[in-house]
């Protein structure tokens, strides 16, 4: 999508698996606990090579973006329709000191890495995460098939418009983010002024972290709420627990000016992703291999050992395959 389905064959497949390694080593790195942080003094020394490896990795970025720019700067532009990089470059192109709506190709690059690492890891790690605890509750995994069964019809593929008809679905998708968020911290905000809040000052330029994680999971606010129970979001009062923050109990993609800018896109395409794999795919695991629950610790809380699982097909219409 961010690339406007331009980049295809064995030289698209190089430059996905290179974003998607550049961003899931930076993810880690970003995550990881930094000696240097917590004694400035000896931050020069580097003790952990974090900040060295972070200046390779950001390099070869830089070179990945500087490819696929100069790809998209070389195709014919089509003012009437225009992809998310081509529209990027458009506004790179009307870069003047009058044009507010201009942007500089520094810019450029900072959007597009923010959208491609913000967007890759956070992505496939919650399909990992929902998957897993649709195996773990096979009563849960049936029920979820049934309504798609109904909405959508064993003879036909997931469409965007049956969406808004997989309650159910969209149940499973909010308790698997209240169990498992993808950034557990959020993204850290940062003080701009000394403030008391709750009783505590906080000081002008500290860095300060949201536990959703602890949040999401407090006996004080949910009933039972280590339990994977999808239909605790069923009857919901509409707006109170969406996905934009408006209720502090329940805020995977934050809150505020400092929320997911691409909310609206991520709900859709997860929970298409979500529809279309349960719908078109029965699932299971290998013979003799146990389901790990297990979190591995970063900005991304990713599984410590990946989800392995065996796909038959569920349609009647084998057709429905090939497209």
């Amino acid at each position: 999508m961010i690339l406007g389905g331009k980049f295809q064959g064995e030289k698209g497949d190089t430059i996905k698996d290179h974003f998607k390694e550049i961003s899931s080593e930076l993810m880690e790195l970003m995550g990881k606990p930094n000696v240097s942080n917590i004694f400035p003094a000896v931050a020069r020394f580097d003790i952990q090579g974090i900040e060295r490896r972070s200046k390779e990795i950001n390099q070869s970025l830089n070179e990945l973006l500087e490819s696929v720019i100069q790809v998209a700067t070389e195709e014919e532009k089509n003012e009437e329709k225009l992809g998310f990089l081509q529209l990027l470059l458009h506004l790179e192109g009307k870069n003047n000191e009058d044009n507010a709506s201009s942007l500089t190709m520094n810019q450029v690059k900072g959007l597009l890495a923010d959208i491609v690492i913000g967007g890759t890891d956070t992505t496939t790690t919650m399909v990992e995460w929902t998957m897993t605890e649709l195996i773990q509750y096979p009563k849960i995994l049936e029920k979820t098939k049934d309504e798609l069964t109904n909405v959508v019809g064993l003879n036909n593929a997931v469409e965007e418009s049956h969406l808004p008809n997989l309650r159910y679905l969209n149940a499973v998708t909010k308790d698997t983010f209240r169990l498992h968020p993808a950034l557990p911290l959020l993204v850290p905000r940062y003080s701009a002024e000394s403030r008391d809040l709750g009783g505590y000052n906080i000081p002008k330029g500290s860095k300060v972290f949201l536990n959703m994680w602890s949040i999401h999971r407090d006996p004080h606010v949910w009933g039972n709420p280590l339990e994977f129970k999808p239909e605790r979001f069923l009857n919901d009062v509409p707006g109170k627990f969406d996905y934009y923050g408006n209720d502090f109990r329940f805020m995977p993609f934050g809150s505020g000016r400092r929320k997911c800018p691409r909310l609206p896109l991520a709900e859709k395409m997860l929970y298409l992703i979500f529809a279309s794999l349960l719908h078109s795919f029965e699932w299971k695991l290998p013979q003799e291999t146990e389901l790990d629950m297990s979190g591995k610790f970063g900005i991304v809380m990713k599984k410590m050992k990946p989800l392995f699982l065996i796909p038959t097909p569920r349609l009647t219409n084998l057709e429905l395959y090939i497209k």
